[in-house]
């Protein structure tokens, strides 16, 4: 009875650990979208203080929330005076190969030349040059910390790609392929971003995280 009552127990712990274990896409979306507004905001504050102290742009940044679903918008435009978001959209991540395979669902993030996965951390976006993507403009990106800092090695660059939607397709995910490691974006999300970078005095921070 005692060895019973055992097995009956441990498989109720068993349950309770993978029920709080589940994947976050199967959460109440609800519950997903609080939990990402927390986490933009907590990067937000992060990535002010980060810009002051470093000389950067104080205006804005570029906050690319990676753990939400790819058919929702999770490229964020985030305004520091005003404290809120100026501008959102989707974007695609790094579709990787071999063992570094993403999913649709699941980015694989990598910092390996040839990986084509994408590089979470934070990024100097640099000088505006010509790509044969999209509306045929990309900024360089520069990886600031361990995770990126191959990045610049890896022409991994903000652009973006025509057939990307301007709307979230949700529950959809954005097909693979489109990205090879960069933030890839919408044609308008892009027209926006170029007149806005453009105008920056100062070197624009990008953090890309999950």
């Amino acid at each position: 009875m005692n060895r019973l009552f055992t097995i009956y127990i441990k498989a109720i712990i068993v349950l309770i650990f993978f029920s709080t274990c589940n994947n976050i896409e199967s959460r109440p979306k609800e519950e997903q979208d609080i939990d990402a507004h927390n986490r933009l905001k907590q990067k937000a504050n992060e990535a002010i203080t980060y810009c002051e102290n470093n000389n950067y742009n104080t205006d804005f940044c570029i906050l690319i929330d990676m753990r939400i679903h790819s058919g929702k918008n999770r490229m964020f435009v985030w305004n520091f005076k005003t404290k809120d978001i100026d501008r959102q959209a989707l974007c695609a991540h790094g579709c990787g190969k071999g063992d570094k395979l993403s999913t649709e669902a699941k980015p694989v993030f990598s910092n390996t030349e040839g990986s084509l996965c994408s590089s979470l951390g934070k990024y100097k976006l640099g000088i505006r040059s010509y790509s044969q993507w999209g509306i045929n403009v990309h900024y360089k990106m520069h990886g600031l910390e361990k995770t990126n800092s191959n990045a610049y090695k890896r022409i991994i660059v903000f652009h973006s790609h025509t057939p990307l939607p301007d709307k979230e397709i949700y529950p959809k995910h954005l097909p693979m392929g489109w990205s090879f490691g960069c933030p890839v974006t919408s044609n308008e999300m892009m027209k926006y971003m170029d007149k806005k970078l453009q105008n920056s005095k100062k070197p624009t921070l990008m953090w890309i995280y999950y």
